[in-house]
């Protein structure tokens, strides 16, 4: 479950004892990946349990990329193309930018990360928006940035004026997640036009698009056909999700060949493996059968939300996602909602005091976290 954890076994520091480590991440949670279903069901003597905490895409690997993978394992004795020449070509051909315009990393967030660095020094300001994706305030204290954090809106979404107010003369960063991570709400191109218009030149806007394959609102721009073309506008995209890469962990962004180039410069060598390279290459060939899987998902999306929204107290208010996951706003009642499914042998995501997160599996899993859901329901706020 996700929150502020306590510090591991061992790792307090005994009087007397010189401090080895920055004081200011004993404040700082951990990211908390979510649990092994194979540990929950020995734990309580099931066959089998459900994972749907990691938003994982649940249906293997795309054709070709395990032959891919075993082929360039052959090679791991030799270091991996530290430029990614032919996956940044493959890019670059598939999104119409010039492949300088490519740096590829250790997922969307690796990338994230290194965009801190390579535009923040010490107390520079990173503007987001809370509650989103959980790692950025890890990413601004690890490079010694200033966290600003801008409250969502009613509807669990980004409040783009209050971010756009709360831009300083500090400010370097803003991070914009696109549809929102872990609530699935999105933004739409009319308010996204306007808070691009009123951020200056100076400041860099990183559009976090890593759940961009599920989005079928019209409405909400592909940030990198819209916007990809300003020099402060850096678009984040994965293979994690809908792409079925998540255990390689590879992703891009597409931004001016300054940014892509400074970026470059501070990824850790050698950080896209030879086998995430290839993986990568080879799910590029099958983009017709990711869209395939993604329609199956959004369609199982639309039907645990329609479910949800009729079967539970708090059903109303469930937003509209546009990612691969449903958001519950369940307030106080998140983690004992968690328990009890975790109870049941369903692993979701639940954040202290706010919500929990649903990741969209197979029908038969859904099937059974709404069974499990509904199940809890004396739980909910009414």
């Amino acid at each position: 479950m996700t929150g502020p954890t306590s510090p591991a076994p061992g790792a307090e520091r005994r009087p007397g004892t010189p401090r080895l480590t920055r004081a200011d991440l004993d404040a700082l949670p951990n990211y908390v990946p979510g649990r092994s279903p194979a540990d929950l069901a020995r734990e309580l003597g099931l066959p089998e349990a459900i994972k749907l905490a990691s938003n994982e895409v649940p249906y293997g690997p795309l054709p070709g990329v395990v032959e891919a993978v075993a082929e360039a394992v052959a090679g791991v004795h030799r270091y991996p193309d530290m430029g990614v020449l032919a996956l940044r070509a493959a890019l670059a051909q598939r999104h119409g930018v010039d492949p300088d315009r490519i740096a590829t990393g250790c997922g969307s967030v690796a990338l994230a990360e290194h965009l801190v660095r390579a535009t923040c020094l010490p107390g520079d300001e990173v503007v987001y928006s809370w509650r989103s994706f959980e790692a950025y305030p890890i990413i601004a204290a690890t490079s010694g940035a200033t966290s600003v954090r801008v409250r969502n809106d009613a509807g669990h979404g980004h409040d783009l004026a209050a971010m756009a107010a709360a831009v300083t003369d500090r400010t370097r960063l803003i991070l914009v997640c696109n549809p929102n991570n872990p609530t699935g709400t999105s933004l739409r191109r009319a308010e996204l036009d306007r808070f691009l218009a009123a951020v200056p030149d100076d400041v860099l806007v990183v559009l976090d698009e890593a759940y961009r394959e599920f989005v079928t609102d019209p409405e909400v721009p592909d940030g990198l056909a819209v916007y990809g073309d300003r020099p402060n506008v850096v678009v984040l995209r994965t293979f994690s999700k809908a792409w079925g890469l998540a255990g390689l962990r590879i992703g891009f962004l597409v931004g001016s060949p300054e940014v892509a180039a400074a970026v470059r410069k501070v990824v850790t060598p050698f950080s896209t493996s030879l086998a995430a390279q290839a993986g990568a290459l080879a799910a590029l060939d099958q983009a017709d059968e990711v869209r395939r899987r993604c329609a199956l998902v959004v369609a199982e999306r639309e039907r645990v939300t329609e479910a949800l929204r009729k079967r539970l107290p708090a059903g109303a208010n469930v937003p509209e996602s546009q990612s691969n996951f449903v958001w519950l706003p369940l307030g106080e009642q998140s983690v004992p909602f968690g328990q009890a499914c975790e109870a049941r042998g369903i692993i979701v995501r639940p954040f202290a005091g706010e919500g929990v997160r649903v990741t969209i599996g197979t029908p038969a899993e859904n099937d059974a976290f709404l069974a499990v859901a509904e199940s809890a329901a004396g739980l909910l706020p009414r």
